[in-house]
């Protein structure tokens, strides 16, 4: 209770701190750089290199590659059918197909799965950087007209500090390496800085606008395919095609219907993809995304 209790205050602390101007203007990209950079590689380093690998750890590994995938086919079919301009489709793909795994994913699983959940949170949300780093910039780039080059993209990913202690985990796990106690006790004590950081951070980021009629049709499409369709297939190829099921399972369904990622969006709106439709799916994906949440964990809880 007191994990769930954490979230709504952080969140509100955050949109109280911002609207009341006790912080700088750009004071979530501090947080944020904090949290992607040393909360969540130390995190990574902590639980990854614990994980027991077997065969599956490959489904959570899978949600954020079949989400960005399936979002570029459901867009560019719809994109096609309504004639789109590229910076809507772009948009959305990017919003829609990538899901807010650590930011809003490690609170919320911890809250119903406790420690040992953040497991397979970090199986998801590490495997979506690299696909964010990778496809995302790739559709980001396409929708954009941007001509950046592969090796370009290729360097920033083996740079990415996350990126890099993902590594660092999967070779000390496979190679039965044990971290020593004071800096295991250290990796976990910066790694437990991430729930509280980034909640404050979603908080401040929260913008509402005025919407228009065409855009509210933008905005309905891209959460109903992100906070429903998404984690329907999710669910419907682990568990009944498969047939795949456990908490590893109901983790990555729930991973996979998580609000749009807002660092996603503020790489569409940097390649100059529509910014009012990312920031709608962002400002209201993500209280929406408390309610679906709660019916998934039920629908998972029944079956």
């Amino acid at each position: 209770m007191s994990n769930l209790i954490l979230i709504f205050v952080c969140l509100i602390l955050g949109i109280v701190l911002k609207r009341a101007k006790i912080v700088p203007e750009n004071f979530h990209s501090s947080l944020n750089a904090f949290v992607i950079n040393i909360s969540l590689s130390a995190f990574s380093l902590y639980y990854i290199s614990k994980i027991e690998l077997n065969s599956s750890v490959i489904f959570p590994a899978l949600v954020p590659w079949i989400g960005i995938f399936f979002a570029i086919i459901f867009f560019y079919i719809l994109g096609k059918i309504f004639s789109w301009k590229h910076s809507v489709i772009g948009a959305l793909i990017m919003c829609a197909g990538f899901g807010n795994t650590s930011f809003i994913g490690i609170p919320v699983i911890q809250a119903l799965y406790g420690e040992e959940g953040l497991r397979t949170v970090m199986l998801v949300d590490q495997p979506g950087f690299i696909a964010l780093s990778t496809v995302g910039i790739l559709v980001a780039n396409f929708y954009s007209g941007s001509k950046d080059s592969l090796l370009k993209h290729l360097t920033k990913i083996i740079k990415f500090p996350p990126f890099i202690a993902f590594i660092i985990a999967l070779i000390l796990n496979a190679f039965l390496i044990e971290i020593p106690k004071e800096i295991d006790e250290t990796l976990l004590k910066l790694g437990s800085t991430t729930v509280p950081l980034a909640l404050v951070s979603v908080g401040s980021q929260m913008k509402w606008k005025k919407i228009e009629k065409q855009e509210g049709f933008y905005l309905f499409l891209g959460l109903t395919f992100k906070l429903i369709l998404y984690p329907l297939l999710i669910l419907v190829l682990y568990k009944y095609f498969f047939l795949q099921n456990g908490k590893i399972i109901d983790i990555s369904v729930l991973e996979s219907a998580m609000a749009p990622m807002i660092t996603a969006a503020i790489i569409a709106e940097a390649h100059h993809l529509d910014s009012k439709i990312c920031n709608l799916m962002v400002a209201i994906g993500i209280p929406l995304s408390f309610v679906t949440l709660a019916i998934w964990h039920y629908i998972l809880q029944v079956l």
